[in-house]
């Protein structure tokens, strides 16, 4: 009778542990609090524990893990095919997790360390503020617009903007000030995402693995980085189409009768990842013409043939099958036809 797995279902403030034995039978059931999950399993006799994977669950992995608890991450995904139908619970759920971490075909989620949440913070801070960024100057466009004030796209044509508001003899005084303080906070946000993109790629230039993507083109140091912080273990991944796979940048299969039908990209996985391969890929799609060696080539025959953003997709799927390349057999990117690139 001695528990051999205890599947942990974490939430805000209570949490739900359910133990099993090496057969599956049950043999704990208990709540805890925020507080009680650190002195509970550091008094526990050592066990396999197993947490669904989210925002908090790799904090609670290291805790739990600094207990000498073998620790492991499981998807949401994998889960919920066990959850009981109609019985939907934190006792239910930390069952289910037991059931889906017995299967065979489930895969586990590698445990990241402070340093790597460290860096995603970074770019999850960058993803914010660019989002906030690009509201305010819809929003700044918007009210210029309602007083017959217009300029072309970019961000570049905003001071111009700004000048023909300030020029303007005709504009209420109470819509200028609107507008000179919404110019200010978008200076401010400005000079946040400067500073943050100029720490994310100093991280680029120091990091081997990430100097190593480098020098892929369509690959720059934001994307980079990202890939080198959210990636713990590219040996997680069996081969390239694993890793874009994950990435959600193969077709979506609805296949039945022997008869294969494909079709969207599943759009699983990484988001940000997946954003910026897609953007580098069609940076590389513009210059298709002047990118030398076999893989430029082939997107050249690839758009004869195909729409641009077909195009731009099924490079972003090369892309991240180069990028795992890289990374498991510890290389650089080697064109054809062009000199090898050092890092």
């Amino acid at each position: 009778m001695k528990i051999t797995m205890i599947g942990l279902d974490i939430a805000k403030s209570v949490f739900q542990a359910h133990g099993t034995d090496a057969n599956g039978k049950c043999l704990l059931k208990r709540k805890l609090g925020r507080s009680e999950v650190a002195s509970f399993f550091g008094k526990l006799e050592r066990c396999q524990v197993v947490l669904e994977a989210c925002g908090t669950s790799h904090h609670w992995a290291r805790v739990i893990r600094d207990a000498g608890h073998d620790v492991k991450l499981i998807p949401p995904d994998m889960v919920k095919p066990f959850v009981k139908r109609g019985k939907k619970n934190d006792a239910v759920d930390a069952a289910a997790i037991c059931l889906a971490a017995l299967h065979p075909d489930t895969r586990f989620v590698p445990i990241k360390n402070e340093e790597q949440q460290s860096l995603l913070s970074l770019h999850s801070t960058r993803t914010l503020l660019v989002k906030q960024q690009t509201m305010l100057v819809n929003a700044l466009r918007a009210l210029a617009a309602e007083f017959g004030l217009i300029v072309p796209l970019g961000n570049s044509r905003l001071p111009d903007l700004l000048a023909k508001i300030e020029t303007s003899p005709g504009l209420p005084d109470v819509m200028k000030q609107t507008v000179i303080l919404l110019f200010e906070q978008y200076g401010k946000l400005s000079e946040s995402i400067g500073c943050l993109e100029r720490r994310i790629q100093a991280h680029a230039r120091q990091d081997e693995d990430a100097r190593r993507l480098l020098t892929i083109p369509g690959i720059g140091p934001m994307t980079a980085s990202l890939i080198v912080a959210s990636v713990t273990d590219i040996d997680t991944f069996e081969s390239a189409r694993h890793f874009a796979a994950w990435l959600g940048l193969v077709p979506r299969q609805h296949s039945s009768g022997g008869k294969v039908r494909l079709g969207r990209i599943t759009k699983t996985g990484n988001r940000e990842i997946r954003k910026l391969l897609v953007l580098g890929a069609t940076s590389m799609s513009f210059r298709a013409q002047k990118w030398t060696g076999a893989a430029g080539a082939w997107l050249c025959k690839l758009l004869e043939r195909r729409p641009t953003r077909l195009a731009t997709v099924a490079l972003a799927n090369k892309l991240a099958r180069i990028v795992w390349a890289l990374l498991s057999r510890k290389e650089i990117y080697r064109p054809a036809g062009r000199n090898v690139a050092v890092i």
